[in-house]
C-alpha cells in the first residue's frame, strides 16, 4: 500500500514533474501538487480550506537561506516569515486534521545554523540593527525546533508529536543565494547527497522508534546532544533552541502576529 502524498509547492509546474518522478521510481499514483506559498497568509488559508480528511504526518521542509534584505507587506523580515510563520500558520491551521488521525506527526526541517542566533525577542524584524542574512536565517531555524517543543505539549492531548532535525549539508537551491557549492562553507567530506540528506526527516515521520516522542531534535538519525556554546560541526542543539519556555512565549508571539494580520 502507498501513502497519500501531498507536496504543497510554490511552483506547481515544478511540483508536477517532481510527482511524476515519484510515481515513475515507486509505482505509488496517489502522489498530488497543491499550491502554497508560507509568505501569503492567503494562500495558506486556502491550503487549509481545500484539506479535506485527516493528516497523518506534515513535514516543514519549505524554506530560504540567507537571502537579501526583504519584508512581507506586514513588515515580518522574509526568513523568519517563510521559515517559520509560514509553516506555523499551517501547522495551526491544520491542527484539525492532525488531531483527526489520532496519532499524527510533525516534522521540523530546522538546520544547525540555528546556532548563528538565538531569538532576538526585541528586534525579530531587524528594525534596530543591521540586517545580517545569517544571523536571520539562523533565529528563524532557532524557530523552527522551538515549535515543536511546544506543539508538541500543547498537542498532547491530541496525541500529536512534534520533532526537529538538521538535514546535514546538501546543495539544493536553497544555497542560490550564498554562491553554492562553491562557497566553500562546508568541507567537502561532509555533503550529503539528496537521499542521504532526507533520511532523518523519514525517520522522523515513520520510524515506530518514535512512537510518542516529541520535542527533541536530531542529526544523522539519532538524537543529538544540547550545547551551550556552539559546537563547530554539524551537531549538537542550541539550549536556547529546545528551552520550554522561549517556547512557549514564541508560539504566543506567531499566534499574535498572525492574528493582527488577518
Amino acid at each position: 500500500m502507498h501513502a497519500e502524498v501531498t507536496l504543497a509547492v510554490r511552483d506547481v509546474a515544478a511540483g508536477e514533474r517532481v510527482a511524476k518522478e515519484i510515481t515513475a521510481s515507486t509505482g505509488n499514483r496517489e502522489v498530488r501538487v497543491a499550491p502554497l506559498d508560507l509568505t501569503d497568509l492567503a494562500s495558506v488559508t486556502a491550503f487549509v480550506d481545500a484539506w479535506q480528511g485527516p493528516l497523518h504526518i506534515l513535514v516543514n521542509n519549505a524554506g530560504l537561506m540567507a537571502c537579501p534584505e526583504q519584508y512581507t507587506e506586514q513588515g515580518w523580515e522574509w526568513q523568519f516569515a517563510t521559515n517559520h510563520l509560514g509553516h506555523f500558520a499551517l501547522a495551526t491551521g491544520l491542527h484539525h486534521a492532525l488531531a483527526a488521525d489520532g496519532n499524527a506527526r510533525v516534522v521540523a526541517v530546522s538546520s544547525t545554523g540555528h546556532q548563528q542566533s538565538p531569538i532576538v525577542w526585541d528586534d525579530i524584524n531587524f528594525a534596530f540593527r543591521p540586517y545580517d542574512p545569517w544571523l536571520a536565517y539562523g533565529q528563524s531555524k532557532t524557530a523552527n525546533a522551538l515549535f515543536t517543543v511546544e506543539a508538541s505539549r500543547r498537542w498532547a492531548d491530541d496525541n500529536i508529536t512534534a520533532n526537529a532535525l538538521m538535514p546535514g549539508a546538501i546543495y539544493t537551491n536553497l544555497q542560490r543565494h550564498t554562491g553554492g557549492r562553491g562557497s566553500g562553507r562546508v568541507p567537502a567530506e561532509l555533503i550529503k547527497t539528496v537521499e542521504q540528506g532526507a533520511a532523518t526527516s523519514v525517520l522522523l515521520a515513520t520510524s515506530p522508534l518514535l512512537e510518542g516522542i516529541g520535542g527533541r531534535y536530531f542529526v544523522d538519525c539519532n538524537e543529538t546532544e544540547v550545547v551551550d556554546r556552539r559546537s563547530g560541526t554539524l551537531h549538537g542543539v542550541a539550549r536556547y533552541a529546545v528551552d520550554p519556555v522561549g517556547a512557549r512565549r514564541l508560539w504566543d508571539l506567531s499566534h499574535d502576529l498572525l492574528a493582527q494580520a488577518r
